[in-house]
């Protein structure tokens, strides 16, 4: 057996040997998404550490719905929008300051609505002309593709004198999957209408399986969502890839006038994790 063709079999190997464990195998971060930990006053806190931020807040931001929607394939339980995703990450980067223009400002009207009512007591803190008004819009997209690599490793297996007659090895060969992500970050000059920055971002993830052990659906049923299927997983890395491009011409952008900071008990400490 020439070098050459042992390369490939070398690399089929190692693959057999993972599957047969059951591992599997996603860039930029395994046992959950890589979207992870929280964002607040305290600022990040557990955040991947993939994650490009800035030093300083560069305006607020307001996260906009693709209205075309997400090319999330048939069956694999996502949830319907990857905006909290993305909010998550760019507060957590610190480059923007996110304004709720979802549940959140709908919660805002509904309150006012009841202290006009009378229904709020009179010293209510909710009051008209207080909100924070978003200086960029940031809209996502997502193309989400799944390729079998399966059959590929199949064709090298089987130009491998020795190799093509084993079935249970040509059969292991199709248990190998991959799963790739392409998603864009679009931002927006709400004063202007001007798109100011653009980014796109990819990852990819590996399956590895045996005896009809795909992991593609782990976890399952309602609670499925960017954490626990691999899909999620690796649509999560992606956003992040995007973020990072998008955090790169962010940063030389001319910091807008912001509102006051978020108040803070006293005694507390900004500190990033």
């Amino acid at each position: 057996m020439t070098g050459l063709s042992r390369f490939p079999l070398v690399l089929f190997l190692c693959a057999v040997t993972l599957a047969a464990c059951g591992e599997k195998k996603t860039e930029l971060g395994q046992g959950g998404s890589v979207v992870s930990g929280s964002a607040g006053p305290m600022g990040a806190q557990n955040a991947s550490r993939e994650l490009v931020r800035c030093d300083a807040p560069v305006a607020t931001v307001a996260l906009a719905e693709n209205p075309h929607g997400y090319a999330l394939g048939a069956g694999y339980q996502l949830p319907a929008s990857p905006v909290p995703l993305i909010k998550l990450l760019a507060q957590q980067s610190g480059c923007f300051r996110v304004v709720d223009r979802a549940a959140g400002l709908r919660g805002t009207i509904q309150e006012q609505e009841l202290k006009e009512s009378g229904v709020l007591r009179q010293n209510s803190t909710v009051h008209k002309g207080r909100g924070y008004e978003a200086q960029y819009t940031l809209t996502p997209s997502l193309t989400f593709s799944e390729q079998d690599a399966g059959r590929g490793l199949v064709g090298i297996l089987a130009l491998i004198p020795g190799l093509r007659d084993m079935a249970g090895l040509l059969g292991l060969a199709e248990q190998v999957k991959f799963k790739e992500a392409q998603t864009a970050l679009l931002l927006s000059d709400n004063e202007t209408t001007e798109q100011v920055a653009a980014a796109t971002g990819a990852a990819r993830s590996t399956d590895l399986g045996v005896a009809g052990l795909v992991f593609g659906k782990v976890g399952g049923g309602a609670g499925a969502g960017w954490s626990n299927t691999n899909e999620g997983k690796v649509i999560a890395a992606a956003f992040l890839d995007a973020h990072n491009q998008l955090v790169v011409q962010a940063r030389a952008l001319q910091a807008k006038q912001l509102p006051p900071p978020v108040p803070m008990r006293a005694g507390a400490s900004h500190a990033g994790g």
